[in-house]
């Protein structure tokens, strides 16, 4: 404990006066909601000849839908990622183009990374380990699904000049034509004309669905929203969020759930947005009493590891999951971890195998941070060659090839 102590208090005298410990809490927050809710809503169901299919509690226990309420913070994170990007915007020596380029090689390494490694994974776990073929399946699936929301911050960081024009010009209200954008497209893809819209509609929600947080935090990273309008956000979110769910039938998960014909997040429906405003608006309204609350040595050092890790986090926690289940899986049914998750008992055994995961998932951070700095020692060639590999894995992935 005392050299936990001694980490914390270093870790507090190297951080500047100016850092906003809140921004940084609430990123951490949101981030760790990722695994957790993976973590807890992803099962494996096998087959007869021994491979691994996902499942999810959410099929037999609808009560848990409010938990993907709680665990559901991508707006949170899209909100502080506006957030933090207006001020490195701001902050920028060089051209726009080269601030951008920094900040998308800080995306695109750990995804490279750890692509890469699962291409060279596959071959050596179904020839050298006999794992089947759809277990390999199941998995890359699991490894991709976070990775998506990597393609959107990119895309959403590449407009932040223009999202700090439109703050500095329309402040709060920004993000309103933003909401008003997803309210037009589930109103076609969910209204009296449902069924004369194609399908592939409902993908015009992608981009303003997760660009509305991130143009909050944008206006608020100018000082544009002021208290009332965190309030606002909070109160009208959360009705807004009461009479979709009650009144308009919207499902009440805020993650997918398998048979079910609609979902929420892919691609985001009003709901998500709703959501999103009244976390943001909590978050805006509770940051001075955060940032005071972080002021603690013990509770700030956490929140700066995890910032420090925070793409290996959420590219290898999958990753950390499936390094229990493959191997359990030639054990047969494993409670909590192999099996049908449609008991309470499943329940509580998958939440005795979250520190495992956590744990395998430090032990494989320690080596997969390295993905996350520049690879100043890679030539051409060995970048080329993880540039094919990952392109290789997503084909398997995505059911291409």
């Amino acid at each position: 404990m005392s050299s936990l102590a001694v980490v914390a208090r270093r870790i507090e005298a190297a951080t500047p006066a100016h850092r906003d410990r809140a921004v940084d809490g609430l990123r951490a927050l949101a981030l760790l909601a990722v695994p957790t809710g993976h973590w807890l809503l992803g099962g494996f169901t096998p087959s007869p000849d021994g491979a691994l299919h996902n499942a999810s509690p959410l099929g037999t226990f609808a009560g848990l839908a409010p938990a993907s309420w709680v665990l559901q913070m991508l707006g949170i994170f899209f909100l502080v990622g506006g957030y933090a990007s207006v001020l490195s915007y701001r902050r920028r020596k060089g051209s726009t183009r080269a601030w951008l380029g920094g900040r998308l090689a800080r995306l695109g390494r750990p995804v490279l990374g750890v692509t890469a490694v699962w291409a060279a994974l596959l071959p050596l776990l179904h020839f050298g380990l006999g794992v089947p073929v759809d277990t390999l399946r199941t998995a890359s699936t699991l490894v991709v699904q976070p990775l998506w929301f990597v393609g959107v911050y990119a895309v959403v960081t590449a407009l932040t000049p223009y999202c700090v024009r439109a703050a500095r010009r329309l402040g709060a209200w920004a993000a309103a034509p933003l909401l008003g954008s997803v309210a037009v497209v589930d109103l076609l893809r969910y209204g009296p004309y449902a069924d004369a819209v194609p399908s592939w509609l409902g993908l015009l929600n992608v981009l303003p669905g997760w660009l509305f947080a991130y143009q909050l935090g944008v206006s608020w990273g100018e000082g544009r929203v002021a208290r009332h309008h965190a309030w606002a956000l909070l109160l009208g979110g959360a009705a807004l969020f009461a009479v979709l769910l009650l009144l308009f039938g919207y499902p009440a998960s805020m993650v997918g759930v398998p048979g079910e014909a609609r979902t929420n997040s892919h691609p985001p429906s009003l709901l998500v947005l709703a959501l999103a405003a009244a976390q943001s608006g909590a978050a805006i309204l509770l940051r001075d009493r955060l940032g005071a609350l972080l002021r603690r040595p013990a509770l700030w050092a956490p929140v700066v590891v995890v910032n420090l890790s925070a793409m290996t986090v959420l590219c290898w926690h999958q990753t950390a999951m499936l390094a229990a289940a493959i191997p359990a899986a030639y054990a047969g049914e494993v409670p909590g971890l192999v099996g049908a998750p449609d008991s309470a008992g499943w329940i509580l055994a998958r939440l005795a195998w979250m520190p495992v995961f956590a744990g395998l998932l430090l032990l494989i951070g320690r080596y997969a941070r390295g993905f996350e700095s520049p690879w100043t020692e890679a030539g051409p060639a060995r970048r080329a060659l993880a540039g094919l590999l990952a392109a290789g894995f997503g084909v398997f992935a995505l059911g291409l090839g």
